[in-house]
């Protein structure tokens, strides 16, 4: 895609500060950090959405995220970290190319990531068997 940031990146039209790249994957760190260390790892090819990302894409995705961990761990000594996927517009992907966040995190940082809505178990009960339905 020719006007994705992340595409740009790749092919170095865009400046980033790469901290680890193969044949299939890039990772950068945001320049819009939830903190210190907060990386994002991409796939080479450029591809919208989980659904429409290849398996074995997706699976260097992945294997690239646990390689960089343990490296951002001992850069930043965070006390965990939060893996993010936003997938579309309507979840907070703003950038239209897969893209996982390793996000860092510390005591008392002042992020929180799920609200806690509650549902009662008939509505639980009723979407699962809906979903597998639909599989």
């Amino acid at each position: 895609m020719t006007d994705c940031i992340f595409c740009k990146i790749i092919k170095n039209e865009i400046p980033s500060n790469k901290i680890y790249e193969n044949k299939t994957t890039l990772a950068f760190l945001d320049i819009n950090p939830v903190n210190k260390g907060h990386t994002i790892v991409i796939p080479k090819q450029h591809f919208e959405t989980i659904e429409g990302t290849p398996e074995d894409v997706l699976c260097e995705i992945i294997k690239t995220t646990k390689k960089l961990i343990p490296a951002i761990n001992q850069a930043v000594n965070p006390i965990g970290v939060n893996l993010g996927l936003n997938n579309k517009s309507g979840a907070g992907q703003i950038v239209p190319h897969i893209h996982l966040h390793i996000m860092p995190r510390f005591n008392n940082d002042g992020h929180s990531l799920f609200g806690g809505k509650k549902a009662s178990s008939e509505e639980l009960k009723l979407l699962s068997d809906k979903i597998k339905n639909l599989l």
